[in-house]
């Protein structure tokens, strides 16, 4: 058998623990420097009775260094408990060390720090090690947030939210906080856009040459009247304004839910439902009627139509089918006929209904067709990435939208309709609407937007393709409509002969005209 040797006298099995306190305990007790009532006898100290010994800071920072973090944290514990246990006049030390020990897990959250609760605050009082440690995670998480899926992420606040915290900061009362309630209603970016595609249109109305000669009468009126330009814009944007103050009423309860709508007023009640509605009608009755009377009724009526559509059809689909993007891309397709259908009833030669006006028998109503499709098709690689980034918040608000219900079919859809604008841009050359020169200059920025829309479907959605695809769609629609306005069909030809002096056609035939009452010369007839 082997021979068991006995341990040395004062040696004990050491432990991670017990090693670390016995030689802590040895150095507090050199503090505490007590004096031994016998020779051959040392105080007893208690792990209770240790813990509320204070040290000075800078010994206690020497310690931490060479101490375990559940050591230090249970003496950074219990000095913070003596500090609070000080306040009442009869405090024992039993209660003190009662209390340190309840506050040792608290002391202790500021070592583990969690990712999400990583702030410059917090660092500076960490240890070095814990200290680098919380700046490669709050490094991670700003890299993370810059590269973000989520289209929205880097989207300033919208005219509409902005609107209803300025309404919120006024009293209940006030005149200014009802207005800008209302005014928030309309969603007034949206409606910009609305009026914006109505008036670029009606600007680009190819002129028949004969009413543009008639222009230099004075008795005659003008072939594009800034009157009728005006009706067109306001009843434009009331009946905008209309169709979404109508779309809020409908859905405060799943505008709560998303962060993108939970800021409208009436989810913060700045404004009570009888005032939405009757601002909803009032909008709706003086936009159609400045349509009807300053414009003609076929404008009316698509105004009309167009709220209909977008509160009665699209608003209640969404929680319905994903066919409800299809309704909403229709809403936004009606406001560039409503424009053209205006410019083309100035210049109607027959009765001035709507067959004339949009579906003339000469092809001069192709232009507005060729506009609506193309505000049609835009809104697909425009909202489906921007559906995309709150694909999660749809799907809590139970609407149905092709990001959460169909993300493969999302992207692919986007992807189609982005095609869709070189045909567009090709034909509103060869209806005369633009030069052919449009069709070159507009070709960049569609093969920029098929572009993106084609990384969006690799890899639908993810890689921040859906956020390209969606920057995309917002400087595509602008750059299409401003190149169009200035390649204007013969625009820059009449530029040329009045900056040169030279005679319009127009002209020529003012000329003929005037010479209409002069005498034939008599003929001269040859002798035989």
């Amino acid at each position: 058998m082997p021979i068991m040797r006995p341990p040395m006298p004062g040696l004990r099995p050491k432990t991670l623990e017990n090693a670390c306190w016995q030689c802590t305990r040895r150095a507090l007790l050199r503090q505490q420097a007590t004096p031994r009532p016998k020779f051959f006898t040392k105080p007893s100290l208690s792990r209770a009775s240790a813990a509320t010994i204070t040290l000075p800071p800078h010994q206690r920072l020497r310690a931490g260094y060479f101490l375990s973090n559940n050591l230090l944290a249970r003496v950074n514990g219990s000095n913070r408990a003596q500090n609070v246990a000080a306040a009442p006049p009869a405090a024992s030390a039993g209660a003190s060390a009662s209390i340190g020990a309840a506050e040792a897990p608290q002391t202790s959250a500021p070592e583990q720090i969690a990712p999400e609760s990583v702030t410059p605050e917090s660092i500076n009082n960490l240890l070095p090690h814990r200290r680098r440690q919380a700046l490669r995670k709050l490094n991670a998480s700003a890299a993370a947030s810059l590269t973000s899926d989520a289209p929205t992420a880097t989207l300033p606040l919208d005219a509409s939210a902005q609107l209803a915290s300025a309404a919120a900061r006024h009293p209940a009362s006030s005149l200014r906080r009802t207005l800008s309630a209302m005014l928030s209603l309309s969603k007034p970016r949206l409606t910009v856009l609305v009026v914006l595609s109505a008036m670029v249109p009606y600007a680009l109305y190819p002129v028949p040459a004969f009413l543009s000669a008639s222009a230099l009468d004075p008795a005659l009126a003008p072939s594009l009247s800034p009157l009728t330009l005006l009706f067109l814009t306001a009843g434009t944007t009331l009946c905008s304004a209309s169709a979404n103050a109508l779309n809020m009423l409908y859905e405060p309860d799943t505008d709560a839910k998303m962060s993108r709508t939970r800021t409208r007023p009436l989810v913060r009640r700045l404004l009570t439902t009888r005032a939405a509605v009757f601002f909803a009608v009032a909008c709706a009755v003086v936009g159609t009627g400045s349509l009807y009377l300053g414009v003609n009724p076929t404008v009316a009526f698509l105004g009309a139509t167009n709220i209909a559509l977008y509160a009665g059809a699209y608003t209640p689909l969404k929680r319905i089918s994903v066919l409800n993007t299809w309704v909403g891309a229709i809403v936004g397709g009606i406001p560039p006929l409503m424009g053209w259908a205006a410019a083309a009833g100035e210049s109607a030669t027959a009765d001035g209904t709507w067959r004339e006006l949009l579906f003339a028998a000469d092809g001069s109503s192709y232009g507005g067709w060729l506009f609506a499709g193309l505000l049609f098709a835009w809104q697909f690689p425009h909202f489906m990435p921007l559906s995309w980034g709150i694909r999660e918040e749809y799907k809590a608000a139970g609407l149905r939208m092709l990001a959460w219900v169909n993300p493969a079919r999302n992207s692919r859809v986007a992807l189609r309709y982005s095609l869709a604008f070189i045909p567009l841009c090709v034909g509103l050359c060869a209806v005369g609407v633009t030069e052919w020169s449009f069709a070159v200059t507009s070709l960049p920025v569609n093969a920029w937007l098929v572009a993106e829309a084609v990384k969006f479907w690799r890899h639908e959605g993810h890689k921040g393709s859906a956020k390209g695809l969606f920057w995309a769609s917002v400087w595509h629609l602008p750059v299409v409509m401003v190149l169009a306005l200035a390649q204007k069909k013969g625009m820059w030809q009449r530029v040329w002969r009045s900056v040169m002096g030279e005679p319009d056609e127009e002209e020529e035939w003012e000329d003929d005209d005037d010479n209409e009452g002069e005498p034939m010369p008599a003929p001269v007839i040859a002798k035989r």
